[in-house]
Parts: structure tokens; sequence; C-alpha cells
């Protein structure tokens, strides 16, 4: 019998995948992004897949890295960026629904940095979190046959790519075929199947927002695990897809003056009282600081207050909005 993972399509699936294909013919009738944009989103892609499996690398250093300079940092870590680097500019190139290609990309991503590289993995893995394994892995000896099973799949369903390539990437992540390597091919294969539908997406840094949201990814993978259903994580995927594609759709994307750029700088790595951004930016009016830089970044939903019920309290913070980590 044909092999069909098991999903439950919920309400929640059909509203999310309305709104984020309205956002996608949004983006698609508008001008192609620029060399710049698609360089900034695609830095950011790779620090944020990367950073979930522990790279400690910081999106200036994937920067420099990509720009060929030198960087001091663990040697490993600079040859997973490198890899990263590779394995993006090619992925293109690649059949989404070509098990060879899965293992090319694989090999692209891993060169240097593990034995079984390109290559399925030939024993038992399973899934850590906190000394806990949470996860053990199908037998090594069934993962080609359940990788064929689950390509033969996607390319059969009718089912919209967004929900299709969500599946496959919960139903990957579960048979774990490699021996290392896995999230991140995981999240490279949904973002190849996304470009085939719609061609933006192969420069939309939702990497990066897994990353922002990584507790829920796994969260996500466990409950769907639980439940024998991957429903939660299509749900999962599916609001961080949308939260990223709505922040840059052209109705939502701000103008964003050198001040609120300055700003949220400062701000991208905590949230900050106001006599702290000052000294950041080496301002001295405070007034100055209000108008050109924080009302014009509230009121473009690029920031927000970490007390809104007490704008005025001597406690009062300022901290990125999805949006504004986005931007």
């Amino acid at each position: 019998m044909d092999y069909k993972p098991p999903y439950t399509i919920t309400t929640k699936i059909v509203n999310l995948v309305a709104k984020i294909t309205e956002c996608a013919v949004r983006l698609s009738i508008q001008k192609e992004a620029d060399l710049r944009l698609r360089k900034v989103n695609r830095i950011q892609t790779i620090q944020g897949s990367l950073a979930i499996e522990g790279n400690t690398l910081s999106t200036e250093q994937v920067t420099a890295i990509l720009d060929g300079k030198h960087i001091v940092a663990p040697i490993k870590e600079i040859q997973e960026v490198r890899n990263a680097i590779k394995a993006y500019d090619k992925f293109l190139d690649w059949n989404p629904f070509a098990v060879a290609d899965l293992l090319d990309a694989h090999r692209t991503m891993t060169e240097g940095l593990i034995d079984q590289c390109g290559m399925f993995r030939t024993g038992g893995v399973g899934v850590v979190a906190n000394t806990e394994v949470i996860h053990v892995a199908p037998p090594a000896d069934r993962v080609p046959y359940l990788i064929k099973d689950l390509f033969a799949w996607l390319e059969r369903t009718d089912e919209h790519p967004l929900i299709a390539s969500s599946v496959f990437h919960y139903e990957f992540e579960f048979i774990h075929p490699f021996a290392d390597g896995n999230g991140r091919i995981g999240r490279l294969w949904q973002t190849l199947l996304l470009s085939r539908w719609n061609s933006q997406f192969a420069y939309l840094p939702v990497e990066n927002m897994v990353y922002q949201k990584q507790f829920g990814y796994y969260d996500a993978i466990n409950e769907s695990s639980y439940r024998t259903d991957c429903s939660p994580f299509i749900e999962f995927m599916l609001e961080v897809i949308y939260q990223t594609v709505s922040a840059i759709t052209p109705e939502d994307t701000p103008h964003v003056t050198p001040e609120v750029e300055r700003l949220l700088r400062v701000l991208r790595h905590m949230p900050l009282g106001k006599q702290e951004i000052l000294q950041a930016l080496g301002l001295k009016d405070e007034k100055n600081l209000r108008e050109l830089y924080i009302k014009p970044a509230l009121q473009s939903g690029l920031i927000e207050l970490t007390i809104p019920d007490k704008p005025k309290s001597p406690k009062q913070q300022y901290r990125l909005t999805e949006k504004g980590k986005l931007v």
C-alpha cells in the first residue's frame, strides 16, 4: 500500500494557508528583491539554522565568512557556515523529489564535519534533551525504505505545498536518516519545496524565525510524535512562515529611517530602558530620542513596551517585536 503520513487538516491550518497564500501573491507581484536584501536574508537563514544546532557565530561573523574575511572562532563552527553557504548557493539546482539530491545536500552541508557524509546512518540514534531521551529514531536498516516511501508520497500528494512541505519536514526529523545534520537538512528541504511553489521563499529568512522560537519547534515535534499526528508541527511551521512573510509584504514593510535602524540595532540583543538607549546611541537629548527614534519605531510596530499598561513606569523598557527582529 502507498504510504501516507498521519496528519489532520485543522481549521487553523486552513486559515494559515489562506493568509500565507495572500501574502505570497503580494510578494510575487512586487519587483524582485534587490541583491542586498537577498544577501541579508540568506545570512539570517544560515545563522538561524546553525544556531538552532548550537553554532554560536553571529550574523556579523557569518557575513564576514561570506565576504571571505578572516574571523577568530572555533574551526568547526566556521566550517559549518562555509558548508551552509555552499548548500544554499546550489540548493535551487536540487530536485526536491530526488533522494540522490538529498544525499548530495547532506554531503555539501556536512563535508569535513562527520565521517558518514552524504550517506544514511548505519547505527541507531536518538534525540536527547537535558540528558533525557525524547525520541528514538527507527532502526538504521529501515531508513532507506522509509525515506523512499516519504519521497514517493511527497511526489504524488495533492496537498498544498505549505502543508506537504511541513509534513515532509516533520516526517524527515522523525526518521532522522543521518548521523548528524538532520535539522539543517530538514529545514533546508522545506525551503526548497516552498521555493518551487513561490520563488520568493528561496530568500525569506524563515529559519531565523524558527531559531527565535526553537523551544516551540521542538515542542511541536514532540507533541506530534506523542499524538502520532503531525498537525501540531504543521500549525507551528505555518505560523512561523506567516509571521515571516507577513512582516515583509509590500503593505506591511515600514520605511525605516537611519535613526530607527540604529535603534533596532541596539535593541536586538535585549530590552533596554530609555537611559540605556541614550547611552548606547551616544545621545544626550531625550526629546530627540523620543521623536526621531522611539516614536516612529513604535508607530511602525517595530518595537514595543515591556510594561504596556504602565507607559511611564520607571522600570519601562523597549524591545523588538517579531517584525522588528526581521527588519
